[in-house]
């Protein structure tokens, strides 16, 4: 599980101190293997997994999936960090090993602060309305009720689900799910996050919502925080991160900036 540093920085001025790149994530060779189990033949997954509840026996097929593969890397106070690779390169596991939904087969995954995952930290639910979920999403990510009636009118503005009817009012499974996406994205970006990543968002909306989201963004940067966003579209990873990670099969294959890291990806995948 992500473990949170709390060390301070001892013997160094204040003013020095806030010259210092502070980290915000450190991967230390880190690991991430997923076990499938009931892989052998005759029975289903869901028979074979009860079958083992009741018998209490373990499953005689179990299959390993080495998703993340001694990756190491450390983002800092201030960054904008692409993910980008082929799918099922580990992008997004790696997100939920920084966010401590995953456990580390090995190595170390060290945050500051507590990260925010997008779609799981603003946990919302189909049978409520929209105008529910920002209150309950807004209260999953820490923020108090007082908070989110200040920002409620700009979260429902900013996710533009409102434009054409009055949707927050609707039960989100009436929503499509660009504007399920919206509305997800609206409710974190509403938050000042020490760590927020960002799996896909942008990729959902018309251009003026992602002109939207890719302004956030680099507003969150600029109140200190540090962002992490998957995506396969080049264009919005140039126009929002500073630094971009390269991964391919689970491995680190690159770590540098945005426009040398995208260089190279294009030229070896022709994408």
């Amino acid at each position: 599980m992500a473990e949170v540093m709390t060390e301070e920085i001892n013997g160094v001025r204040p003013a020095a101190a806030a010259q210092e790149r502070i980290p915000t994530v450190i991967a230390d060779d880190l690991h991430i293997v997923y076990r499938v189990y009931g892989t052998g033949a005759g029975k289903g997954s869901a028979t074979a997994a009860l079958n083992r509840i009741i018998r209490r026996k373990p499953s005689t097929g179990v299959r390993e999936v080495h998703a993340v593969k001694g990756v190491s890397f450390t983002a800092y106070r201030g960054e904008s960090i692409g993910l980008i690779g082929s799918n099922g390169s580990g992008k997004s596991t790696l997100l939920k090993a920084v966010a401590g939904l995953l456990p580390a087969e090995r190595g170390k995954v060290y945050t500051h602060g507590q990260p925010s995952l997008l779609g799981v930290n603003a946990a919302l639910m189909n049978d409520l309305t929209g105008e529910k979920n920002v209150v309950l999403g807004g209260l999953a990510m820490g923020m108090s009720r007082e908070q989110i009636r200040e920002r409620y009118d700009g979260i429902v503005d900013f996710s533009g689900i409102n434009e054409k009817g009055d949707f927050i009012s609707l039960p989100m499974r009436t929503y499509s799910s660009g504007m399920s996406a919206r509305l997800r994205f609206s409710i974190a970006a509403a938050k000042d996050h020490d760590v927020l990543m960002i799996d896909e968002a942008l990729a959902t909306g018309d251009r003026a919502f992602q002109k939207r989201s890719e302004a956030r963004i680099r507003e969150l940067r600029k109140e200190a925080g540090t962002v992490f966003l998957v995506s396969h579209n080049n264009k919005s990873i140039r126009d929002t991160c500073d630094r971009v990670l390269w991964l391919e099969r689970g491995e680190l294959l690159m770590d540098g900036p945005t426009d040398e890291v995208i260089e190279a990806y294009e030229a070896q995948t022709g994408k």
